[in-house]
C-alpha cells in the first residue's frame, strides 16, 4: 500500500472529557493520539489528568512531543506537516484555546530541535450541529438511514462565507 503524502505527515487528535456536573473534585483527562505511519493506520495514545473543567489541554507540549518521538522511533522521519484534530472545543473560548495549544505544538517542536518548523493545520472539529446531508443521487444512499458515504466532504454553498470550514 501506499503512503497518503509524498512527506512524513503525522496525524494528531485531542479532546478532553470532564467529570460529570457538580462534581467539581474529579480531575479533568486529557488525551492525543497520534498516527504512526504513513498510510496513516497505525496510532499511539498519551493520555493526562488535569484539573477540573479545564478545556485547554495543559501538557500539551509534552504530549505532542512524545508523540512525535513515537513517529521518528516508527518512521525514521520528523513530520514536515502536523494536521492536529481538536475536539470539544467551546466556541466562546475557540481564540484562547486556539493560540495556547498552537504555542504549545510549535514548543514540543522546538524542544526536540531548534529549529524543527514542521507545518501546523490546526483544526476545530464541532460535532453538535443541527446540518443533515442527503444525496441528491438516492442510489447513493447508505443503509436505512439514506446517509451520504463515509469520507464525503462539503466545501460550498452551506459553509461559512469566509471561514475556512467544511463538513466531513
Amino acid at each position: 500500500s501506499s503512503a497518503v503524502f509524498q512527506q512524513p505527515v503525522i496525524f494528531l487528535g485531542a479532546d478532553v472529557t470532564h467529570p460529570p456536573a457538580g462534581d467539581g473534585k474529579k480531575p479533568s483527562i486529557t488525551a492525543v493520539v497520534g498516527s504512526m505511519d504513513a498510510h496513516p493506520s497505525r496510532y499511539c495514545a498519551t493520555v493526562r489528568v488535569q484539573r477540573p473543567r479545564q478545556e485547554i489541554i495543559e501538557d500539551l507540549s509534552y504530549m505532542v512531543r512524545e508523540l512525535l518521538i513515537q513517529f521518528y522511533k516508527s518512521t525514521r522521519f520528523k513530520p514536515t506537516r502536523i494536521i492536529f484534530y481538536r475536539d470539544g472545543v467551546p466556541e466562546g473560548q475557540l481564540p484562547q484555546i486556539l493560540h495556547y495549544e498552537l504555542l504549545a505544538i510549535r514548543d514540543a517542536c522546538i524542544k526536540l530541535e531548534k529549529d524543527y518548523q514542521p507545518g501546523i493545520t490546526y483544526i476545530v472539529v464541532q460535532k453538535r450541529h443541527h446540518t443533515r446531508l442527503f444525496c441528491a443521487d438516492k442510489t447513493e444512499r447508505i443503509g436505512k438511514s439514506g446517509n451520504i458515504p463515509a469520507g464525503t466532504t462539503v466545501d460550498t454553498n452551506i459553509t461559512h462565507p469566509f471561514e475556512f470550514d467544511f463538513y466531513l
